[in-house]
């Protein structure tokens, strides 16, 4: 294929990938520059339905999956259709080959194609209709009985439904993530860091996931500041008699350990930050991070912030909140594309369930110093006027980044 392809030859291209024996698993996300998408990410498999192999399309939006199936000579008007929204990002998994699809701000298109040193399996998965959810209702899981959340038979409590509810939205985006990444296929353990674990309950989730139901060996670590939390998680470790799974009271940030996945969840304030520099220190493959409690940028900004356009809104304190939190997280999705990581920022889970339901996702997969980022990074300080603290966090390198591009 051409180094630029017109939309047709893209169109030509993808179908031939997906609806080929080699086809294991296509994901469209990144920003939309197309048309208006409700979608933040789209996800691709082969299915078998009725003895006939079809191509699934998994449609994820902030607060709902659809899933169509197609025989593959109707897969051409839902591609084109993706094609049309402008996602950034389309990574294609065949048999032996992986494949990347990147379209620049300027609208090229770049294709990279790796080959596999190991043929991975493609077997067509059955189409399943019951509810697909990691840990799923009404199946005995002695994990989620032991937390509590469902009864020994697999009935999920009433007062713990939307705990059950976060934990399998958690799972799915874990699942998915990790399809980007080539750590199902290491021959070792993956490491795990979870900072700021708190109560435990996806720290738990997680290592039962991967090690019981994917078969993915991982060795997870949780680390938090307060004493009592980490003595109740060591408790229900043990309960769960679980291997490879470890509680420690520490700062985050200060755990000697190089982490292939690094999670925080719910991390207070400027904890978020340290939880990401310590995943770009240990050059952690995937970083899921759910922001909590932000706190210092909104006593910086000021109604003078963007040459007071926006004084209507920052004079009042509640939009004042909600917009340092905004920025806040923008700042942080631009310090990891900075840092050479894909990252993008989704709806965890529905607010009724958490007011806390933004996630930052990020991949790492790129070299660090990303012209385009770091002039929207700088571009973002001085319409602000501040220095968000994750540029304190990432430290050094982080800085000279920032500063080898001049404004």
């Amino acid at each position: 294929m051409q180094k630029n392809p017109t939309r047709d030859e893209l169109l030509h291209f993808i179908r031939e990938a997906v609806t080929g024996p080699e086809f294991s698993r296509a994901t469209f996300a990144g920003h939309t520059r197309g048309l208006a998408c409700e979608w933040v990410r789209v996800v691709l498999r082969p299915v078998e339905v009725r003895g006939e192999r079809h191509v699934q399309f998994a449609f994820q939006g902030s607060k709902k999956v659809i899933t169509k199936n197609y025989l593959p000579p109707d897969v051409d008007e839902p591609i084109d259709e993706l094609l049309g929204h402008g996602f950034a990002g389309i990574h294609i998994s065949m048999r032996n080959e992986e494949i990347d699809i990147r379209t620049s701000r300027k609208g090229r298109v770049h294709i990279g194609r790796h080959r596999m040193g190991e043929p991975r399996a493609t077997e067509t998965e059955p189409h399943n209709r019951i509810k697909d959810v990691p840990l799923p209702e009404g199946k005995a899981d002695h994990l989620l009985e032991v937390m509590g959340i469902a009864t020994p038979e697999g009935n999920v409590r009433a007062s713990m439904r939307a705990k059950f509810t976060q934990i399998n939205e958690f799972l799915k985006q874990l699942q998915h993530a990790l399809g980007e990444t080539d750590l199902p296929r290491l021959k070792r353990e993956i490491e795990i860091l979870d900072c700021g674990c708190g109560s435990s309950y996806l720290t738990l989730a997680a290592h039962h996931y991967l090690n019981d139901v994917l078969g993915i060996p991982a060795r997870v670590l949780g680390v938090d500041i307060n004493d009592e939390v980490i003595r109740k998680s060591i408790e229900r470790a043990d309960r769960v008699g679980a291997n490879g799974l470890n509680f420690e009271c520490r700062r985050i940030g200060t755990a000697d350990v190089n982490a292939d996945i690094v999670l925080a969840l719910h991390a207070c304030d400027t904890a978020t930050d340290d939880a990401i520099a310590q995943a770009v220190r240990s050059e952690a493959r995937l970083l899921l991070s759910v922001p909590c409690c932000h706190h210092d940028l909104n006593r910086v900004l000021s109604s003078n912030a963007g040459e007071g356009i926006l004084r209507p809104v920052l004079r009042h304190g509640i939009m004042l909140q909600r917009t340092a939190d905004l920025v806040t997280d923008a700042f942080r999705a631009l310090a990891l594309r900075i840092m050479g990581y894909r990252t993008d920022v989704v709806e965890f889970v529905a607010t009724e369930h958490t007011p806390r339901n933004l996630m930052i996702r990020a991949v790492r997969g790129g070299s660090p110093g990303d012209a385009a980022a770091i002039a929207e990074y700088q571009e973002m300080k001085r319409f602000w006027g501040v220095t968000p603290y994750i540029e304190k966090a990432l430290g050094e390198p982080f800085q000279q980044l920032v500063k080898a591009i001049p404004l």
